[in-house]
């Protein structure tokens, strides 16, 4: 054990993870790699949990940083702030929601609590639908709307959370239908929940789980959902948090491919906007954001430092075209890791869209996730010099992959090698 993890230890949570046998520090980073404390230098695909949005150490974000910090680094919301206002106008702009209204927090966690807060408060009610396998943060609010039991350690909630089906394709009662079968049959399963309930304020759903090890449903599912939550005044909530920005090449945000009834009625977001800083943000429409009768601020939500980061990695995002970058490359490593995992017993399936990619392990000869194995392939491509993720459902047995949007061919075709190797490593 090192002495720097031998201190972790002594001061920090039993409950904090840390990834490997032998936990890393990381030093420093320079587009998609990072080095360790021992100088190891590994390919980075999980990108400090989808937060390394574009590069590490990108230039234009970290002159922006460093230029506001000169001027000046913290006001609070309760001064007017140049940066985040032109922050918010862009997302404003960007989020596709009419009359739109922007919020800034620090975290996604914070970011959907203040959602469920519009929600509740909007709609007089503390009911909730969320999600089966749904992660949305660490807040206890969050927690209770979060449908996957290694990431709520409690029970205790201030709202009444119902689970819907529909946000894992290919396991569950439905698995075996039809995509249009799927969708309606998921569809059905809500209309007839909302008939044993009383009015819920929201839906809150992630357009791909993250968490959950990137699964998601047929595209048009949440649109289906949103007719339906309509007739009964519900408001649905699209946690955007790891699915925003064009990480899934296909659209900016991951409600787009369900908006055959319109955009949501408020959006969260997080994580790669902020390029590493700690940003967060809620997106509504004005009636729904205004709806609070008491004064509120945040102290730290809007920082100029953090919103001068997020202008300059927004921009470059735009300037550079990388939700197409996602689109191309991430389509190119799809079918790689799906050409790989064709010659693997133990890979069940390679999921995703653009840059956020999920293979699940199995026991071989089986349908029964693997944890142990995902945990052993994780240490194996460490080896080889790749940093991965991991997560899922009832089993954490999905390898999460998701690279800075700026990933090139020949590291895409590096990273597949080194995880095709750790897979005939574990056997």
């Amino acid at each position: 054990m090192s002495s720097l993890h031998h201190r972790h230890l002594a001061v920090s949570p039993e409950w904090l993870a840390l990834y490997y046998r032998h936990p890393l520090e990381l030093t420093h980073g320079e587009g998609r790699h990072v080095w360790d404390a021992d100088g190891n230098r590994y390919l980075d695909f999980f990108g400090g949990i989808l937060t390394t949005m574009t590069a590490h150490a990108l230039p234009e974000v970290t002159k922006a940083v460093s230029e506001q910090a000169a001027r000046i680094i913290h006001s609070s919301t309760l001064y007017l702030n140049r940066p985040m206002i032109e922050l918010a106008e862009r997302v404003a702009s960007l989020s596709g929601i009419p009359d739109a209204r922007v919020f800034f927090t620090t975290s996604g966690t914070e970011a959907n609590d203040t959602a469920l807060l519009l929600a509740t408060t909007y709609r007089r009610s503390n009911q909730i639908l969320a999600m089966r396998n749904s992660y949305h943060g660490r807040s206890f609010s969050a927690i209770s709307i979060t449908g996957n039991n290694a990431w709520s350690p409690t029970s205790l909630s201030p709202l009444q959370t119902l689970y819907v089906h529909g946000g894992v394709r290919t396991r569950g009662p439905y698995a075996h239908l039809s995509d249009e079968e799927f969708t309606a049959a998921c569809v059905a399963d809500l209309e007839d929940l909302l008939g044993h309930t009383r009015a819920p304020a929201a839906l809150i759903a992630e357009p791909i789980q993250g968490v959950g090890g990137f699964t998601s449903p047929p595209d048009g599912l949440y649109g289906a959902f949103r007719e339906v939550l309509d007739r009964h005044g519900v408001l649905w909530i699209s946690d955007e948090v790891q699915t925003g920005w064009g990480r899934s090449g296909e659209h900016f945000w991951g409600w787009q491919a369900h908006a055959q009834n319109g955009p949501p009625d408020i959006l969260t977001f997080a994580k790669g906007i902020g390029n590493g800083m700690s940003i967060g943000g809620v997106v509504a429409r004005a009636e729904v954001m205004n709806c609070l009768d008491a004064n509120s601020i945040s102290t730290f939500g809007g920082s100029p430092v953090t919103m001068a980061a997020g202008l300059a990695n927004l921009s470059y995002l735009l300037e550079h075209d990388l939700q197409g970058n996602a689109r191309r490359v991430g389509g190119l490593l799809i079918e790689r890791l799906r050409a790989i995992g064709a010659a693997s017993e133990r890979v069940r399936e390679v999921r995703g869209r653009g840059l956020m990619i999920g293979v699940e392990l199995v026991k071989p000869g089986t349908d029964e996730a693997d944890p142990e194995a995902a945990a052993a392939v994780l240490e194996a491509a460490r080896e080889g010099g790749l940093l991965i993720g991991k997560g899922g459902g009832h089993n954490t047995s999905v390898l999460r992959i998701a690279p800075p949007l700026s990933l090139a061919i020949p590291e895409a075709e590096e990273g597949a090698e080194i995880l095709a190797d750790a897979l005939r490593e574990v056997g």
